[in-house]
């Protein structure tokens, strides 16, 4: 069976999380991506991630192969001028270009977009920055926690007189950059079915997380009056929706809607409450509620849910959530085969599911550093001698095995 990608190629010059969970959506789906790499380590992700540089090699596998399933990797060398003859040759019969540098970098080596649509005026060309490819901040650093401070969501996240909370996604990143870049893509791609011509894709992980924002700022904009955290209703400003402790744990109660927390209400034997749904943390009524939630346990808040539909449910701990019925019935743990692993490797599936036709997280097993480099060449019509005078002259690279760094260098 085709995927609905199939057919598309992907040129992924990224590195790290947005860029790669954006290529991995697409090659999921039957996209043929390759990864442009250095001819040094390549892809950060392949050494280790902030938190995690004294793990063991399965763990950093796993993590490299949670972004990059699916797709094959060069090695070239972009500071070469030879190796940029090589990008732009790869670029004439690919559909899409993604990059994650920050703006004008790829200019400044003579493939930028301009140099790309001189050669294929179809390519779709996607750039994820921070801050975008112009305005104040287009050449400033930063990372997923900036981004969502200097839009105003990180400050509205948490307790009334508590820190900014962090999330333990990442917001901006994925929420932001990759899903908005993966949106942009294929948007672009629709266009060009009509007109032929590609276009730029300018993916701002910034505009992104404020888009997160919509109705919140929607509201500011009737009203007025900015929010402060703890203000919101959705971000725990009201005691109908918030977590609470229980005996051994927590749960999230989400009883917005007026029928949903009278059945709550009418669950505990407390109809006093249902004219007090919108009171607020700090309360009479809170302090009532804590103390009903602290007297039951997860299980028996989720055996009081299945008999009063009132969207209760626990809060899990990664691996209980990863092990529940909901995730397995789904498919959301894949196992992925690699050569020369007898025990297939555990990862997060694929969330989008399409009826005809659904992703495949197990198409390929993740590259080698440079494994597909000699393939990729002859693809794009060089010979065994040029391939070989390409890597004698150090713009290409071939298959490493392994490859070591520190993320944090």
């Amino acid at each position: 069976m085709a995927l609905p990608l199939e057919g598309i190629r992907v040129l992924d010059l990224s590195r790290l999380l947005p860029g790669g969970f954006c290529s991995l959506l697409l090659a999921d789906f039957g996209a043929d991506v390759i990864k442009v790499e250095d001819t040094g380590a390549g892809d950060y992700v392949r050494w280790a991630s902030p938190g995690y540089e004294g793990a063991d090699d399965s763990a950093k596998s796993a993590m490299f192969l949670a972004l990059n399933r699916n797709k094959a990797s060069i090695r070239v060398n972009l500071k070469k001028e030879g190796g940029r003859d090589v990008l732009l040759r790869l670029v004439r019969d690919a559909d899409v270009v993604l990059e994650s540098f920050r703006p004008g970098v790829l200019d400044r080596l003579g493939v930028g977009h301009k140099a790309m649509r001189a050669v294929n005026p179809g390519i779709v060309y996607c750039a994820i920055t921070g801050y975008g490819q112009d305005g104040p901040l287009r050449d400033r650093s930063g990372h997923d926690m900036n981004y969502l401070g200097l839009v105003g969501l990180l400050a509205l996240t948490g307790d009334e007189g508590g820190p900014p909370a962090q999330a333990a996604g990442q917001i901006a990143d994925l929420g932001g950059g990759a899903l908005m870049a993966a949106f942009g893509i294929l948007a672009a791609l629709r266009e060009r079915d009509r007109s032929g011509e590609g276009q730029l894709v300018d993916v701002s992980m910034a505009d992104g997380a404020l888009s997160w924002l919509a109705m919140v700022g929607a509201r500011y904009f009737a009203d007025g009056v900015a929010p402060r955290r703890g203000d919101l209703e959705l971000a725990g400003a009201l005691v109908c929706y918030r977590p609470y402790a229980c005996a051994d744990g927590w749960v999230t109660l989400g009883a917005l809607e007026p029928k949903f927390w009278q059945a709550w209400c009418h669950g505990v034997g407390r109809d006093d409450l249902i004219e007090r749904q919108f009171d607020r943390p700090g309360s009479e009524t809170h302090r009532a509620m804590e103390a009903i939630f602290a007297g039951r346990t997860r299980a028996e808040w989720q055996a009081f849910a299945s008999e009063h539909d009132c969207c209760l449910e626990p809060v899990l701990e990664l691996d209980e959530a990863l092990d529940s019925e909901l995730v397995r019935a789904r498919g959301m743990v894949a196992e992925l085969d690699q050569p020369g692993v007898e025990v297939p490797v555990r990862l997060l599936g694929v969330p989008v599911k399409l009826s005809r036709t659904p992703g495949d997280a197990n198409r390929r097993p993740g590259p080698a550093l440079g494994e597909h480099s000699d393939e990729v060449l002859r693809e794009a019509g060089y010979d065994d001698d040029e391939i070989a005078a390409l890597k004698s002259a150090g713009v290409v690279a071939g298959a490493i095995a392994e490859t070591r760094g520190t993320f944090l260098s």
